[in-house]
């Protein structure tokens, strides 16, 4: 089952990178598993804490900054010290034209793994990737939410499972439990 807090992020977010066309990319991810839905060119995950993104571009065996189509972050920029640095980092790996897509929790409980440090709404993730070198105009940000997920993020459960009979998922524009967004490298 998925949790209520991804039910319209994800398949909003699969449409979206369906859109790109995987086929012809090569994509990889920040410690996920989300691109493995997928059939990209190539993929690779890099797991935290073999593979730092606030700490640098990925580089290749030769030193060489290991450049991509396509990267992904799902649910991970809260956990990140440094955020505004890792999206910089990301933005060099890009290829030109390239996308970095990204998703994150507003209105969810802290959840330490290992830490719990940021939260943004789609206008915040806004901020974040101009911040980190993508031109607004070259940015696609959503949100949703609602009233009735938070106040079911906040049982003793977490995260909280979807019952399409009982759980209310209209979006309340004034309430987001989550984010994501699609930048592209101009």
């Amino acid at each position: 089952m998925v949790s209520i807090n991804r039910v319209v992020m994800q398949p909003a977010s699969r449409r979206i990178i369906k859109a790109l066309g995987p086929r012809a990319l090569d994509a990889a991810e920040v410690s996920g598993k989300f691109g493995e839905m997928f059939t990209f060119k190539s993929y690779t995950s890099f797991w935290w804490p073999d593979y730092d993104v606030c700490a640098g571009p990925y580089l290749d065996d030769a030193g060489r900054v290991r450049d991509f189509d396509l990267i992904m972050a799902n649910q991970v920029w809260e956990h990140l010290d440094r955020p505004y640095a890792a999206t910089r980092n990301v933005y060099e790996m890009l290829r030109p034209g390239g996308y970095f897509w990204i998703a994150v929790p507003f209105f969810i409980p802290f959840h330490a793994a290992p830490q719990d440090n940021s939260r943004w709404s789609a206008r915040g993730l806004k901020n974040l990737l101009v911040e980190g070198g993508f031109a607004e105009e070259a940015i696609h940000a959503e949100q949703w939410g609602n009233r009735h997920v938070a106040l079911r993020n906040m049982e003793e459960e977490w995260p909280p499972k979807y019952d399409a009979e009982k759980d209310d998922i209209k979006n309340d524009p004034m309430m987001p439990i989550c984010s994501w967004a699609l930048a592209q490298k101009v």
